[in-house]
């Protein structure tokens, strides 16, 4: 049996038991997410195709972590205008593990939800955390020995005299 859902915009292809990455869910691992916008069920005998969505099946999954995926740079750049732009984007998404799909999401028994709850559920193991470091002492600066003698400034380049126009002289 397999079914196609839309979640975060995208639609999927899942089978039970499938390990998938879609946009982030506002939920915690170990947490148990239901996707009610199913488009198609289809199993060896029939098929259920929605209209959009079909109203009463579910598929329900489990959350295993929230991550951020790879980094996506942008490039922007005007030729001979010395413009460039460099932008980075993380996106964040959800990874969940495929627990059921239900054509009636009505019909919950006491027995599914047993079932569920003995699936292993996989935690990332916790982060140590980090020893309360005690800031080092700040050292005096020392007092400055000698102040640093600037440079004589050279004397400004005396003005040239003027030329005086050239005399000529009178013969007699």
């Amino acid at each position: 049996m397999f079914a196609i859902i839309k979640t975060g915009g995208k639609q999927y292809k899942i089978e039970t038991g499938d390990v998938l990455s879609v946009e982030k869910i506002p939920a915690q691992p170990g947490q148990r997410v239901l996707f009610n916008q199913v488009l198609l069920i289809a199993d060896d005998n029939e098929t259920q195709i929605g209209t959009p969505f079909l109203e009463k099946a579910a598929v329900r999954a489990l959350v295993l972590e929230n991550f951020k995926d790879e980094k996506v740079l942008v490039f922007k750049k005007k030729r001979r205008k010395q413009y460039r732009r460099t932008r980075g984007h993380r996106q964040q998404l959800t990874k969940v593990r495929i627990t059921r799909i239900t054509m009636d999401r009505t019909r919950i028994t006491a027995e599914d939800l047993a079932e569920e709850k003995l699936a292993p559920i996989e935690k990332p193991a916790p982060a140590p955390k980090p020893k309360a470091v005690a800031p080092a002492p700040v050292a005096e600066k020392p007092a400055k020995a000698a102040a640093k003698a600037k440079p004589a400034k050279k004397p400004a380049a005396k003005p040239k005299a003027e030329k005086k126009p050239a005399t000529t002289k009178k013969t007699k």
